[in-house]
């Protein structure tokens, strides 16, 4: 595994998007950092738009691999159809160096739910659940444009830690779905607060972006079996606990035509420290957590190829899933144990645009296949036996139609095999296959 954090700290090099960056033609990748900082010119005081996705899904298997302890999910047939995310977004010019950004995330049509920890009533977990999905502040922030080579933002941010949280919006991914190798893993849209500084330097085909920011920290409260740290991001509670920061840089190269290819890291000294009770790890010691990735992507009039790794690590695992697994059955987490020590995903996509073999006018439609491979019980600790229900490689197939620039179509197939590492090839529990069909859209609606 050596051999693969080298891989991805020596592969690449990456960027980052002032508030949003919106694309203006199909399928093509967020705009490097400089043109973002450019585009700052394309509007005189404000400017609000957003992004949406809808999607309905057709399965043929159930709904909890869990349950067949020998043969993973049941096979049965069902579909069920969401608008996963509405968001919409607003920047605004106090002068042309100090700027407003904000986004409001609607997701799954909900208001969420809220989680008080009542301390006067020896410290227990009170839920009121409104509905099924939840509203979320996904930024807000002010940014301070000093010059391309150095500037500041600080407030709510997008934690730009592989390839889907750093380009996010819907375009900037062939399928239904963002990619599952890395939401199985990390929050997806990640935002949390802090302080970033941001800049680009060189050009030609010496061009960097960097980012490198200090951000609320990790609660490992919220580590499971099933999504490794994703139930720790901040944001259960009105304040979120800043013991232990999370530290985050990024860093891409873009010089040659086509081409972005980045890596990124996380790491949070102690994410025990940012518990909700402080004395539950406290017999246990530090719990840090650390995340390197590596990402890329090239574009030209022909195709689109997509590419990404992650490699993750908790640091005392085994003690952390025991204390995990005696939280309060009040709290809201999931207690689902063991945790992994280390966890893995890689993927790659790539897409062929028709219209750019035909000489006669013809949709911009892009046939693509994509193959996936995650697994968050990867590497146990000590004793720990990791579980292979939640090892999963995949193969997607489908095809995006750009109605507009800014508006796609999307149907794809979904082959998936658990507990195989194998890249084609049945593994030891029933597969499970899916077809979707979605629309999405990004942009702009009023410059002024």
């Amino acid at each position: 595994m050596k051999s693969i954090l080298k891989t991805a700290l020596c592969s690449g090099l990456m960027a980052m998007t002032c508030g949003i960056a919106f694309a203006d033609s199909g399928a093509e990748s967020v705009k490097p950092l400089a043109a973002v900082y450019a585009d700052t010119t394309g509007y005189k005081k404000f400017r609000f738009g957003g992004y949406g996705e809808m999607r309905a899904s057709f399965m043929d298997y159930g709904i909890n691999r869990f349950a067949g302890v020998s043969t993973g999910n049941t096979r049965t047939h069902r579909a069920n159809i969401e608008i996963p995310r509405f968001v919409l977004a607003f920047d605004y010019k106090f002068n042309p160096k100090w700027i407003l950004g904000a986004e409001i995330e609607f997701e799954a049509g909900g208001v969420g739910s809220a989680v008080e920890l009542e301390n006067s009533e020896n410290g227990e977990y009170e839920t009121e659940i409104e509905k099924g999905g939840e509203v979320a502040l996904e930024q807000f922030h002010i940014t301070r444009l000093i010059v391309p080579q150095f500037n500041v933002r600080v407030g709510h941010m997008i934690v730009p830690v592989g390839l889907t949280n750093a380009h996010h919006e819907p375009i900037n991914f062939f399928g239904t779905q963002r990619p599952q190798a890395e939401t199985a893993l990390m929050p997806s849209t990640w935002h949390e607060t802090g302080i970033e500084l941001f800049g680009s330097f060189g050009r030609g085909y010496t061009r960097f972006d960097w980012q490198a920011m200090v951000v609320a920290g990790l609660n490992a409260n919220g580590f499971d079996r099933n999504e490794w740290i994703i139930g720790g991001k901040a944001g259960y509670f009105e304040t979120d606990n800043f013991t232990s920061p999370g530290y985050v840089a990024r860093l891409d190269y873009s010089g040659v035509k086509g081409l972005r290819t980045g890596i990124s890291f996380y790491y949070c000294h102690d994410t025990g420290a940012n518990a909700d009770k402080e004395q539950t790890y406290k017999s246990i010691g530090r719990i840090p957590v650390a995340i390197a990735t590596w990402d890329a992507q090239y574009r030209n009039r022909y195709v689109t190829a997509r590419a990404n790794l992650t490699y993750g690590y908790i640091g005392n695992s085994a003690a952390l899933s025991e204390a995990n697994r005696m939280l309060s059955n009040k709290s809201p987490y999931s207690r689902l144990v063991p945790i992994a020590k280390n966890v893995i995903s890689y993927g790659a996509e790539a897409g062929l645009n028709v219209a750019s073999l035909v000489k006669s006018k013809f949709p911009v439609i892009y046939p693509y296949a994509r193959y996936e491979y995650y697994n968050p019980q990867y590497r146990g600790s000590g004793r720990q036996t990791m579980d292979k229900r939640l090892e999963v490689s995949q193969w997607q197939v489908g095809l995006n139609w750009f109605a507009l620039p800014n508006l796609v179509v999307k149907a794809d197939y979904t082959m998936r095999q658990i507990g195989t590492q194998k890249v084609f090839g049945k593994g030891p529990y029933n597969s499970e296959n899916e077809f979707s069909i979605g629309v999405a859209y990004v942009g702009w609606f009023i410059k002024k």
